[in-house]
């Protein structure tokens, strides 16, 4: 006898990918039963993660279900927020943005984190274009100095194909930790180190990836380019340059030169912190292992002048004979808006607008004129995520309306007086490219949208049609259509994303091959300007490191699974030399605040330094950027989360 089940559907695999604010943007496989997503895996079919995912991954489904996400509207109400129907929430916000755009739209900011990454965010900025000349954000919290840097060197940057390291003889990850922030890279480092080919890490930390590499060096916090400029004066000194390219596809080689011979070996080892004997076997493995692929991490860009960092150690693989060359380059990230149309945009329609430092909004707030009496923020949590995060709350408690597209009432939420509820990428139809690879990603609906919440797109479309911008207001897959136009015309197709992705038609696994650079004369620009980190903040014992935690990404961390109290790790000698204990509530303080962290002891981390996870919320209590300097990158306007110094305080009663 066979029983039927009326009731029991089959269920679904939909193919998506994931659009945080992470270098894998790993392809997806959602499996939906009843409506409802029960498992979040790897698609065995990506040529990038090849069905691999981190430890986060199961835990997006869980936020998208999580009894705390708020799924309906919220309108501040006697200092209340209250929930609302979205018809009146629309109509507050846009009877705001019409009255303040009439009057002077420089009231009028929008801050677009990275929260969420794709295509159709484009559509965001051009909303506040159309509104006139409104006030958005430059500089970035992320990798901006990087970028700007290498595009100094090569004109556009271009990384290897993660695919390409497999032909190296010899990895460097500098300040790259693969086992936390670059998954698609770990078959890589397994397949090398099997056939015994050396993988070096260069991290003041003793990271995560540490096992997974024949040898560590530690240098002192942000003297990376001690460390580069002295192999280089090594491999010179030795007459093992990559000569040829030196002379036919660079420029500045003299400046260069003169910088690199500009001190000895032993006062870079000391600056640098490392002997003079760990630099000579570092230059003699890189002599005697080519090609070389150095692979860099985003942690050398949080320094404010990071870029002589990145510049000595892209030239340091000129040097080297890595440029241009399979298995060899300097990598670090791709364009990730390459693909696009950035003209969405519409910056040209307001050329002079107002920007304020994304990296500075704190006091960039509180010192604008004419003040911003409006602020619209989406994909980002800029109280938890920003440096100095006290100035930037007081700065946002000053703005008297203030809209707030989310999740979770999380810190900047809860200063809300409009709040929208947010989808996750499983409720929504979008695509997505990578500044961890080239390949362009499907994002397709797995569930229908939970609640009453919308896509950032539907939101914006839904306040356009209320504000009457026609020309603005268009179907999803029209402008799909318009901002993928660039990368559609090579012969890709919308469907061909979406069947499950591609890898962009222009980018070449090995880049520069030819020895041509899109530079003024076509060459590879050598460092030709040397200036010593900065100082940082005074007297304070210990550099801060606030590093990207296995456990969650960025302040995308349900509540319930938040710590009680942050982990600092602290050298076991030092520590005790404090009379801190192990498992120990300790102060952490400087001029900016202070936090209570409990101590974890460890031996092998270097006792000028300590490490705190960053992402955590200042409502509870764990919000390390209370203790971040406000700074910002020489280049590239990023932010110079490390040139923060500290004090640690062992708690007496």
């Amino acid at each position: 006898m066979t029983t039927i089940f009326l009731n029991q559907t089959m269920p679904k695999y939909i193919k998506t990918a994931c659009t945080r604010d992470c270098p894998n943007t790993c392809s997806l496989i959602a499996k939906v039963e009843d409506d409802r997503v029960v498992s979040l895996t790897g698609d065995p079919d990506s040529p990038t993660n090849a069905g691999r995912v981190c430890r986060k991954c199961p835990g997006f489904v869980k936020r998208a279900y999580d009894a705390n996400r708020v799924l309906w509207p919220l309108i501040r109400v006697n200092g209340r927020l209250t929930r609302a129907s979205w018809e009146d929430a629309l109509e507050l916000v846009a009877s705001k943005i019409s009255l303040h755009a009439k009057s002077d739209p420089k009231s009028i900011l929008y801050y677009q984190g990275f929260g969420s990454r794709t295509a159709l965010k484009l559509v965001n900025r051009r909303f506040f274009n159309l509104l006139g000349p409104t006030t958005i954000t430059k500089g970035t919290i992320c990798g901006g100095a990087g970028q700007g840097a290498q595009d100094l060197d090569y004109g556009t940057r271009i990384s290897h194909d993660i695919r390409d390291h497999n032909n190296s003889r010899l990895m460097i990850l500098w300040g790259r930790n693969p086992a936390v922030s670059s998954l698609n890279l770990m078959p890589v480092i397994k397949n090398l180190r099997s056939k015994n080919i050396p993988v070096v890490l260069i991290d003041p930390i003793r990271t995560q990836s540490s096992s997974l590499c024949s040898w560590r060096l530690a240098p002192k916090p942000g003297t990376d380019a001690f460390l580069a400029l002295a192999l280089a004066r090594i491999i010179f000194e030795a007459g093992r340059e990559d000569n040829d390219f030196l002379l036919k596809s660079t420029e500045n080689l003299g400046a260069y030169k003169e910088i690199v011979f500009s001190e000895t070996l032993e006062q870079r080892a000391t600056a640098c912190d490392i002997p003079a004997s760990q630099i000579e076997r570092l230059a003699l493995l890189i002599m005697e292992n080519k090609p070389v692929s150095f692979v860099l991490g985003w942690g050398l860009h949080r320094w404010v002048n990071s870029h002589i960092t990145l510049r000595s150690i892209d030239a340091l693989g000129a040097v080297a004979g890595s440029i241009g060359r399979p298995g060899g380059g300097v990598s670090q990230g791709f364009e990730e808006y390459q693909p696009y149309d950035w003209s969405i945009w519409g910056d040209e329609m307001n050329p002079n607008r107002r920007k304020l430092f994304m990296p500075l909004l704190g006091s960039e707030l509180k010192k604008a004129d004419p003040p911003i009496l409006l602020a619209f923020i989406t994909a980002g949590n800029p109280v938890a995520m920003l440096p100095d995060s006290n100035e930037v709350k007081s700065a946002l408690e000053r703005v008297p309306f203030k809209v707030y597209g989310g999740h979770f009432l999380d810190d900047t939420g809860l200063l809300a007086d409009v709040f929208f509820p947010a989808t996750t990428f499983l409720e929504e139809d979008d695509i997505v490219a990578s500044y961890g690879h080239s390949y362009i990603c499907p994002i397709n609906r797995a569930i229908e949208p939970l609640g009453e919440s919308k896509s950032d797109f539907d939101l914006f479309m839904s306040l356009g049609a209320k504000l009457n911008l026609k020309d603005y207001v268009k179907p999803r897959e029209e402008w799909l259509k318009i901002i993928m136009a660039p990368t559609l015309k090579m012969g890709l197709t919308i469907e061909t994303i979406r069947e499950g992705g591609a890898y962009q038609p222009d980018i070449p696994h090995v880049p520069y091959q030819d020895g041509l650079f899109p530079t003024p004369n076509g060459k590879f620009r050598l460092l030709d300007f040397y200036a010593p980190p900065a100082k940082n903040d005074g007297d304070r014992r210990f550099a801060l490191m606030s590093t990207a935690p296995k456990q969650w990404l960025c302040s995308e961390i349900r509540p319930q699974e938040h710590p009680q109290i942050l982990p600092i790790t602290i050298n076991d000698s030092v520590a005790y030399e404090l009379g801190i204990a192990d498992g120990e509530t300790v102060l952490v303080h400087n001029s900016l605040g202070q936090l209570k962290a409990q101590a974890k002891l460890d031996s092998n981390l270097r006792a000028d330094l300590v490490v705190i996870p960053r992402g955590g919320w200042d409502f509870l209590g764990c919000n390390v950027n209370v203790l971040t300097r406000a700074l910002l990158t020489t280049v590239g306007q990023g932010t110079a989360y490390y040139e923060s110094r500290v004090d640690v305080s062992k708690i007496t009663i």
